[in-house]
């Protein structure tokens, strides 16, 4: 259904084919009309979702994490493009107790069964660092885009929540979405190399729209800047055209990532890559968050 990564074929915007929300008799926190609000837009933001206590814990553990040594020359850690610091690291649910518990944490497990319709499992987890004076931004992309092109996602049942440990602020690189861009697909260009996520989880190439198309969304959706104290949590659509800019204020910026994926979504081979990207990209352990 979602065709991309041709060398020659689609280039236009396809229509979504499913909702961003599926109903259903599971319940959560989410009212009706906040429901509505997160199919019409692709996101929705909980304020104060973690106390300060807990953001401070999970700040420390991402501080701890960044320096571990096991981690120097495990591939779960991605180092910025032009410097040696890390950029990321991932399948942080089980790299670290702390954050485990928080990929559980009932806040969050309850709201994505709500919106997805079903139980879900871990699809990835991983925690983004953005330091002052710095810190480098991600191009604008469709998360499904790729899931469905490497990992081989069939449809788009799954959501993102950002989970800040810092103020994110308009000036230090804060999330971008454009709200309601997650109606529509977009096909990428250039078929996928060998190993792609090696060179894309530092500075992504093939995988996203060209400029044309990124100021046509642009001019139809706008720009949402996802700002809020730490503790904010922020859920978004698997399918939602973001992205982030540079960090060159001195204001450290750093969130957690936790990607949930319905239990009648799970992988099957890529639909644009020749083999799929390692599990601790794209996790094919499908067992329910309990």
């Amino acid at each position: 259904m979602y065709p991309t990564r041709a060398s020659a074929g689609v280039h236009v915007e396809l229509p979504r084919r499913e909702p961003a929300v599926w109903g259903g008799d599971v319940p959560g926190p989410w009212s009706d009309a906040e429901l509505e609000a997160y199919e019409q837009r692709g996101y929705a933001t909980v304020e104060g979702l973690l106390s300060p206590a807990e953001v401070a814990a999970d700040l420390a553990e991402l501080h701890r994490l960044r320096s571990e040594p096991m981690l120097a020359d495990d591939e779960r850690a991605i180092r910025e493009r032009d410097s040696d610091q890390v950029r990321s690291v991932f399948e942080v649910h089980r790299i670290s107790d702390r954050l485990r518990a928080l990929a559980h944490d009932p806040r969050l497990v309850d709201r994505a069964r709500q919106i997805l319709g079903t139980d879900v499992y871990i699809h990835q987890s991983r925690v983004n660092y953005k330091p002052g004076y710095g810190g480098n931004g991600f191009y604008w992309h469709s998360d499904f885009e790729t899931w469905h092109s490497e990992d081989g996602m069939p449809a788009m049942r799954a959501l993102s929540v950002s989970i800040a440990l810092t103020d994110n602020h308009a000036t230090n690189g804060p999330l971008m979405i454009m709200p309601g861009s997650h109606h529509g697909f977009v096909p990428c260009p250039g078929q996928t190399p060998d190993d792609h996520h090696r060179v894309s989880l530092r500075a992504q190439q093939v995988g996203t729209p060209g400029p044309a198309l990124v100021r046509r969304l642009a001019d139809r959706h706008g720009i949402d800047a996802i700002t809020g104290p730490a503790g904010s949590a922020t859920f978004f659509d698997s399918n939602c055209m973001h992205g982030s800019g540079d960090n060159i204020t001195p204001y450290d910026r750093a969130n957690v990532f936790i990607v949930y994926n319905s239990v009648k979504n799970t992988l099957v081979a890529p639909y644009g890559a020749p083999k799929p990207r390692p599990a601790h990209i794209a996790s094919r352990d499908f067992t329910p968050v309990p």
